[in-house]
């Protein structure tokens, strides 16, 4: 049997991690500002991390959800409390497709309708629903299409008033568009986006899949705007490479038993890695320091010439270049040995390291940067 050849691979194999770097099978090491997808959250084998799933696997490694789970109510208690959302509910599953897909069936649920406002330039998951509220036809099957959801421009308030009615059962944005390219929903918007909500009777789903987890400089990028969603879905930071993701519910929905169901969710190592995260972004203060790194990178990028824009909050950030950047990004890899990330937008470069990024490792980066830019613009 071969693989099913859908990803597109550098060839590259890794063999060890640590903090911000990798090793490959031949001992290079390359410096990572992109986290496999901004899924490292707190660096590569951080030792609480190992040392917690380690003793975890020695214990027990899974029973299902049909027994009581201590780890998920002391999940759910640390994210409540590092969050702001101690009275919210959770809802553990494994993957950012499976916390929008059970977020949008709880939003239908819980209204009893079932038209969705998504947005321009979203990423929302593959599966079924999550992939119909992402604005990217090559990635919708016929099966998947519905006339269910309705796509607008991100930051239109006078379309989104004019969009909602009664028959709208949720709106669906990401705190920070990720794939899409680093694009921001102003604090208006979000603002907007709740209060039309409440008056039509929707509920409104945050997308912090990308966005959460102390990315921002915020724990989520919506506590900018001072907003509480109805439904707030987070995946990649959570586990920092464990598959874990959840649903946070406002107290107001109601949980019945079999509403919703997950095999693997909420999984005795799963809780233990994402227990793990959540202690050492409280302990090393990893929130601050994504907001110092961030605004320390973004400030040294908007000084160099030749980069049309820069995007983000925290270390969230979209680098816009006036020419397609795949370029610059394979110099970055196999001359520099720098991992970045690309967007749907071909001009954007996206830089999502571990939240302990380190300043002289940004350093390291917007020297190698600055050499390829200035070499492509001679050209």
């Amino acid at each position: 049997m071969k693989l099913f050849d859908v990803y597109p691979l550098f060839d590259i194999e890794l063999v060890k991690a640590e903090g911000s770097y990798l090793w490959d099978k031949n001992g290079e090491k390359y410096l990572d500002l992109y986290g496999g997808h901004a899924v490292i959250s707190i660096g590569h084998s951080h030792p609480t991390y190992v040392q917690k799933l380690s003793q975890q696997l020695n214990e027990i490694g899974f029973y299902s959800n049909s027994i009581k789970i201590k780890l998920q109510e002391e999940l759910a208690n640390k994210l409540g409390e590092l969050s702001g959302y101690l009275d919210y509910q959770l809802f553990l599953c494994n993957s950012g497709a499976e916390a929008n897909e059970n977020a949008l069936k709880l939003a239908s649920f819980h209204t009893n309708k079932k038209k969705v406002i998504a947005f321009g330039k979203s990423f929302h998951g593959r599966t079924s629903l999550a992939v119909a509220a992402t604005d990217d036809k090559k990635i919708i099957a016929p099966v998947n299409e519905t006339a269910n959801i309705s796509f607008l421009p991100l930051n239109d308030e006078h379309a989104l008033e004019q969009a909602m009615n009664e028959e709208i059962c949720a709106v669906i944005v990401e705190g920070i568009q990720g794939v899409g390219g680093v694009n921001i929903p102003t604090n208006s918007f979000l603002k907007k986006c709740k209060s039309l909500c409440k008056q039509y009777g929707a509920l409104l789903i945050l997308d912090e899949i990308q966005s959460g987890y102390g990315r921002s400089g915020q724990f989520f990028a919506h506590q900018y705007a001072g907003i509480q969603p109805d439904l707030i879905t987070v995946a990649k930071g959570m586990g920092n490479g464990f598959p874990v993701a959840g649903v946070l519910i406002h107290p107001g929905i109601e949980a019945k038993h079999g509403l919703l169901g997950t095999t693997f969710g909420g999984n005795y190592l799963a809780c233990a890695a994402a227990i793990a995260v959540l202690d050492v972004l409280k302990k090393e203060q990893l929130v601050n320091n994504a907001m110092e790194m961030g605004n320390y990178l973004i400030t040294e990028l908007e000084k160099i010439t030749g980069i049309k824009e820069v995007r983000g909050l925290g270390l969230m950030i979209g680098i816009e270049l006036e020419f397609p950047c795949a370029a610059i990004r394979n110099k970055l890899l196999q001359e520099h040995k720098i991992f970045t990330g690309s967007s749907s937008n071909k001009n954007t470069l996206r830089i999502l390291p571990a939240l302990n990024i380190k300043k002289e490792e940004l350093d390291s980066f917007l020297a190698a940067f600055k050499y390829e830019l200035k070499n492509q613009s001679i050209k």
